[in-house]
C-alpha cells in the first residue's frame, strides 16, 4: 500500500475517527501513524538510518526524510545516520557539531507485514494514550463514590464499567452476601488509583469504612455542610458497624440528625449495605466516656484506662458480659477499632475477686515485714497504702488518721519499714557487687539498689553500659507489628519507671561521661531529640 494522494486525506479522517471513539487527542493518533510509517521506512531503507515522517495536519500528505547528525571525527559510529564536520561541508557552508542535515526520500510501499507492523504501533500508542487519559481522569476522584455497571466476573473479582474506563472490585472488597450479574448497577468507593504494567487500575471497594462515611455524607446534609463531623468508623462488612459523630452546633443532635425522621436517613445507608446494622454513637474526647458509648447496648459499671499501654479495662455486670462481647466478639472488636484501644472486659465478680487478691497480697506484705497482726495490716491497705516505701516515707499525719494509731505507733511503723528497706537495699547491693557492678554505676544518682541489681542481672554493670541503653529498654514500650501492639519489657519497668524518667537518667549519664556537651542541650538540642526518637523507633 503506497501513500498516494487518493488516501492522504484518509489518514486524517481515520485519525479523527479513532480519536473520537477512544476520546483522546487526534494529534496523538497522527503521531502514532508517523512513527509507524517511519518504522516501515526503516525496514525498507535500513534500520541504521534515521528516517522521520511528518504528516501534514491539513492535507494529510506524508513526507519522508532522512536525518544525519554532525559529530566529531572520533565519535563517528553510525555512517548511515552521522557525518563528520568535513563530510557535512558538502551540504552546508559552516557545519557545527550537533547540526542536522535532512534529505527527502521517496515514500515507501507498505507490504502486508509492514502494514501489520504499522497497525500494531498505532494500536499500542492509542492504548497508551487511553490509559493516560483514564489515569488523569480518575486520579483525583480517589476517596469518592462512583456508580457503575457490572461487566463481568473474573476469578471472584468484579469488573465494573465506570464510564470512561473500568474499575475492579476485588473479592475481599465485596460484602460477603452480595452476588453480581452482568449489567447490574453497583455503587462503589474509589479506594485507590495507580499506574500498573497493564495501565492504570481503579480499585473499588464496598467494605472500606470510608464508603460508609461517604454514604452518610450523601444522605445527611449536615455532614455534607460540615455541621456534623464523622470522627471514626468501624465495620464488620455486611453484618454490623459503629460510627462516631460529633456536632459543631450545640443546637443540633448529631445522632438524631444521622438517624433522620423515623430512621429514613440511616435506613437508606443500611439498604445500600445489604442490611448492615449501624450503631450511631456520640463522640467524646474523654476516652472512658467514649468507650462506654461505643460498647452500647451493653451497660458499663467501671472503666480503668492505661494511657501508656493503650489498654482499657471495662467492668460490666455479670448478666451484661455476653452483650458487651457480642456474637463472636463482634461488639467489643468494633468498639476497639472505633476507640483505637485494646479492651479487656471483666465482670463485676471477676473484678471483685481480683481486688480481693490484691488486698490479700498487700495485707500479707505488711504482716510479714512490719510484724503486724492481720487486722492492723488490713487497716493500712484500706487507707490506700500499697508498699513499704509509702509507709516509711509518708507524712506522719497520714498515718495518724488510721483508727488506733498515735504518734508513737506511727513512729514505730515507719522505723520498722525503714529497717526492712535498708536491709533489702544492702542485700541488693551485695548481690550487684557479686555480679561485678562497678562503683561508677552504684554512685550514680537516680538508681535504687534494687534497680542496680536488676541492671547487673542483665549485664549492665558500669555507667558506660547504662549510657548506651535506650529509654524503652529501661522503661519498656510497645511495638506495632501488622497492626497489633506487642509489649516490650523494660529492665526497670517493674519499678514504675516512666519513659521520661528513663530519658533523663540516660542523658545525665551521657553528660557525666562527656559524651554530650550540656551547652548543646539548651533549647531542644539534636541529642535530646535523638533520645526521644528512640521511643518513636520502638513504637514504629
Amino acid at each position: 500500500m503506497a501513500i498516494t494522494s487518493a488516501n492522504q486525506l484518509e489518514l486524517l479522517q481515520t485519525a479523527e475517527a479513532v480519536a473520537r471513539e477512544k476520546m483522546i487527542d487526534p494529534n496523538l493518533v497522527v503521531e502514532a501513524m508517523e512513527e509507524s510509517l517511519a518504522r516501515a521506512a526503516k525496514s525498507r531503507y535500513g534500520s541504521e538510518m534515521d528516517i522521520r515522517v511528518h504528516i501534514d495536519r491539513k492535507t494529510g500528505k506524508a513526507t519522508f526524510t532522512r536525518v544525519r547528525t554532525v559529530v566529531a571525527d572520533e565519535e563517528l559510529e553510525n555512517y548511515q545516520a552521522e557525518l563528520t564536520v568535513e563530510q557535512a561541508k558538502q551540504y552546508m557552508a559552516d557545519p557545527e557539531i550537533g547540526s542536522e542535515i535532512t534529505d527527502e526520500v521517496p515514500p515507501v510501499e507498505l507490504g502486508r507485514i509492514a502494514a501489520q507492523s504499522a497497525k500494531q504501533v498505532i494500536l499500542q500508542k492509542v492504548r497508551e494514550a487511553e490509559r493516560d487519559r483514564q489515569y488523569d481522569e480518575f486520579k483525583d476522584r480517589a476517596g469518592t463514590i462512583i456508580n457503575g455497571v457490572v461487566k463481568r466476573e473474573e476469578y471472584g473479582n468484579v469488573i465494573v464499567d465506570i464510564g470512561r474506563g473500568e474499575g475492579i472490585l476485588r473479592r475481599n472488597e465485596k460484602i460477603g452476601r452480595e452476588t453480581y450479574r452482568p449489567n447490574d448497577r453497583v455503587r462503589c468507593f474509589i479506594k485507590d488509583v495507580r499506574r500498573e504494567a497493564r495501565g492504570p487500575q481503579v480499585f473499588l471497594s464496598r467494605t472500606a469504612p470510608e464508603f460508609m462515611s461517604e454514604l452518610f455524607k450523601m444522605e445527611v446534609p449536615e455532614i455534607y455542610d460540615g455541621i456534623i463531623e464523622i470522627k471514626a468508623v468501624a465495620r464488620d462488612p455486611g453484618s454490623r458497624a459503629k460510627i462516631a459523630v460529633i456536632s459543631n452546633d450545640g443546637s443540633i443532635d448529631p445522632v438524631g440528625a444521622c438517624v433522620g425522621m423515623r430512621g429514613s436517613r440511616v435506613q437508606a445507608v443500611v439498604n445500600e449495605l445489604q442490611g448492615e446494622k449501624i450503631d450511631i454513637i456520640p463522640w467524646n474526647e474523654d476516652a472512658p466516656t467514649f468507650l462506654v458509648n461505643a460498647l452500647q447496648p451493653a451497660e458499663v459499671s467501671k472503666v480503668v484506662l492505661d494511657d501508656d499501654a493503650g489498654k482499657i479495662e471495662v467492668v460490666v455486670p455479670d448478666e451484661q458480659l455476653s452483650l458487651a462481647i457480642g456474637r463472636r466478639g463482634q461488639n467489643v472488636r468494633l468498639a476497639s477499632q472505633l476507640t483505637g484501644l485494646d479492651i479487656d472486659i471483666l465482670t463485676e465478680a471477676e473484678e471483685s475477686e481480683r481486688r480481693q487478691k490484691e488486698f490479700a497480697i498487700r495485707t500479707k506484705l505488711f504482716m510479714d515485714n512490719l510484724d503486724l497482726d492481720e487486722f492492723f495490716a488490713q487497716l493500712l491497705v484500706s487507707e490506700g497504702f500499697t508498699n513499704l516505701e509509702e509507709v516509711a516515707y509518708v507524712e506522719v499525719d497520714e498515718l495518724l488518721v488510721i483508727d488506733g494509731v498515735d504518734e508513737a505507733t506511727a513512729g514505730e511503723l515507719q522505723a520498722r519499714a525503714r529497717d526492712v528497706l535498708e536491709a533489702a537495699n544492702l542485700k541488693a547491693l551485695e548481690n550487684a557487687r557479686a555480679l561485678g557492678v562497678l562503683d561508677s554505676l552504684v554512685e550514680f544518682d537516680g538508681l535504687t539498689p534494687q534497680m542496680i541489681e536488676a541492671l547487673a542481672e542483665d549485664g549492665v554493670k558500669s555507667l558506660e553500659d547504662f549510657a548506651t541503653c535506650a529509654d524503652w529498654e529501661l522503661a519498656g514500650g510497645w511495638t506495632t507489628i501488622n497492626g497489633e501492639r506487642h509489649k516490650d519489657e523494660g529492665l526497670l519497668e517493674k519499678f514504675d519507671m516512666s519513659l521520661e524518667e528513663a530519658q533523663t537518667l540516660v542523658m545525665t549519664a551521657r553528660i557525666q561521661l562527656g559524651w554530650v556537651d550540656p551547652a548543646e542541650l539548651e533549647g531542644a538540642s539534636d541529642d535530646d531529640a535523638d533520645v526521644g526518637g528512640e521511643t518513636e523507633e520502638a513504637e514504629a
